[in-house]
């Protein structure tokens, strides 16, 4: 029966592994822009404001988290190089 279980754990966690990396490049910026067919002025534009919205995002994340100091700005930086795709 153990073994039952740890097979299926492991089937799962093959399954879904790839869904979940692929969400959170799918969200990206730059995958955002590439899926709307942006160039030039205009993704330049695009990928301006949506880093801006980045780093409030993250920055109220961070203060959710009742984060600071070095903690606050690596958790910032971390998480808009995500959002933008980097």
């Amino acid at each position: 029966m153990r073994t039952l279980w740890m097979g299926l754990a492991v089937v799962l966690g093959i399954a879904l592994a790839p869904m979940g990396a692929a969400q959170a490049d799918e969200g990206s910026c730059s995958a955002r822009a590439a899926e709307k067919k942006l160039a030039g002025a205009a993704k330049a534009s695009f990928l301006k404001k949506c880093e801006k919205d980045a780093v409030a995002n993250c920055d109220a994340q961070a203060g959710e988290k009742k984060l600071a100091g070095a903690a606050r700005t690596s958790f910032t930086k971390k998480c808009v190089k995500d959002a933008l795709g980097g």
